[in-house]
């Protein structure tokens, strides 16, 4: 296997959800945080234009039928460095760019979104915009995750996780130094907060396939939350 570093030079990548129905703006945060990504959402174009003049936003997911979209676009507003636009959409043919959130829509998914085909479209843009190129393996000392397989290693030894406990491992490696709370670390695994020994009996199930080779990487600062680090 061909092993690539993670070096965290900055916050995870922020996504701008534009959708009116609230249904779909749960659903679609959820999908996105649990990957990884930071979410700001709003139900308007108007809005959204705000927040784009306000942040650094890395990538737009926009319902196109957020009510507004069309009377922006007629305005043929410009703004500079605008970030790439993946549109939500009941039909397969966009017949018209949405000037006012950036310069082309670069991609789009039908309704009702598969999480698969979302996270695999939404991860290309944002990589595309970043211009770094693939960043798919995380490693700290001899722990190693691959997001291109779903899969985790300590040392030659594969690691077999559940679905919650490899999201739970990423978080961790990219946050790694940190202290997480549990909170923080709830939400990321489930998209929503949960009771503190819900994660602490998730940590415990973690730490036994992670750390039952020496030295311990999963570290407990009570009060305050998990830390992943090769340092106690």
């Amino acid at each position: 296997m061909r092993v690539q570093e993670m070096v965290r030079t900055g916050l995870d990548p922020l996504v701008l959800v534009v959708a009116p129905d609230p249904s779909m703006r749960r659903a679609l945060t959820a999908e996105l945080s649990q990957d990884g990504y930071r979410v700001t959402v709003t139900a308007t174009g108007a809005a959204a234009v705000r927040l784009l003049d306000e942040q650094r936003i890395d990538l737009v997911v926009v319902d196109v039928d957020t009510p507004d979209l069309h009377d922006l676009a007629r305005e043929r507003l410009t703004f500079s460095d605008r970030p790439p636009v993946l549109c939500v959409t009941a039909c397969e043919f966009l017949g018209e760019l949405l000037p006012m959130l950036g310069t082309r829509i670069e991609d789009y998914v039908t309704k009702p979104c598969r999480s698969a085909e979302l996270l695999a479209r939404v991860q290309v843009l944002v990589r595309d915009r970043s211009g770094a190129g693939p960043v798919d393996v995380l490693r700290h000392g001899d722990l190693l995750l691959d997001d291109t397989v779903r899969r985790s290693w300590r040392g030659d030894r594969l690691l077999e996780v559940t679905p919650a406990e490899y999201r739970l491992l990423r978080h961790l490696l990219r946050n790694a130094g940190r202290v997480l709370s549990k909170e923080q670390l709830a939400r990321h695994v489930w998209g929503e907060t949960r009771a503190g020994n819900a994660i602490e009996r998730l940590v415990s199930r973690l730490r036994q396939k992670v750390d039952e080779t020496p030295p311990a990487l999963i570290h407990t600062h009570r009060g305050f939350g998990y830390r992943l680090s090769l340092a106690e």
